[in-house]
């Protein structure tokens, strides 16, 4: 029961505040830009009372399911196919070399790896034109690149988008 409730918190956080500004030709947008707007993961629960399941519940355990698959198969927003972003977020590196080719970015720290992953919309797989050194796991970082919609599974949850980045800079939150 605890972990469905902090699911559905961790829906509600993403990562600062970000103005709709242009940066060198690349929109900053927020995460909930990749949310379709018509999209309600947790439109199946309205109505539930959770005070009355129990960890371990065989109805709260299935809810849970319910809900991860939700968040597996979230769709992509489709304007943002093609188009040239800046975002912030954590980095989650997919290999343990030095320096950094592909990532993922996640909207807030410890997303995969201390919490359940955020649903598939919420996770970008970032491509570099070339490699980068000096980051680490869970680093804040800005990227910027070319976003397209792209689904794939990864050892840290179900991914929605990929980005091809230009650049990775450190973020401030």
């Amino acid at each position: 029961m605890r972990t469905l409730v902090a699911l559905l918190a961790c829906w509600g956080l993403p990562l600062g505040h970000v103005g709709a500004t242009s940066n060198a030709g690349y929109d900053d947008i927020r995460w909930e830009h990749l949310v379709p707007k018509d999209w309600d993961p947790s439109a199946q629960f309205k109505g539930m009372d959770f005070s009355k399941l129990q960890d371990g519940d065989p109805k709260a355990t299935e809810l849970l399911a319910s809900l991860k698959s939700a968040w597996d198969a979230a769709p992509a927003e489709p304007s943002m196919q093609g188009r040239k972003i800046r975002l912030p977020g954590f980095l989650l590196p997919l290999d343990s070399s030095e320096s950094l080719k592909t990532f993922l970015l996640v909207p807030y720290f410890g997303a995969c790896i201390h919490s359940p992953p955020p649903p598939a919309n919420q996770i970008v797989q970032v491509v570099l034109d070339k490699p980068v050194k000096g980051f680490r796991t869970m680093d804040p970082v800005w990227v910027m690149g070319t976003m397209e919609i792209f689904r794939s599974d990864s050892p840290w949850g179900g991914v929605g988008y990929r980005l091809k980045g230009v650049k990775v800079e450190t973020f401030k939150p």
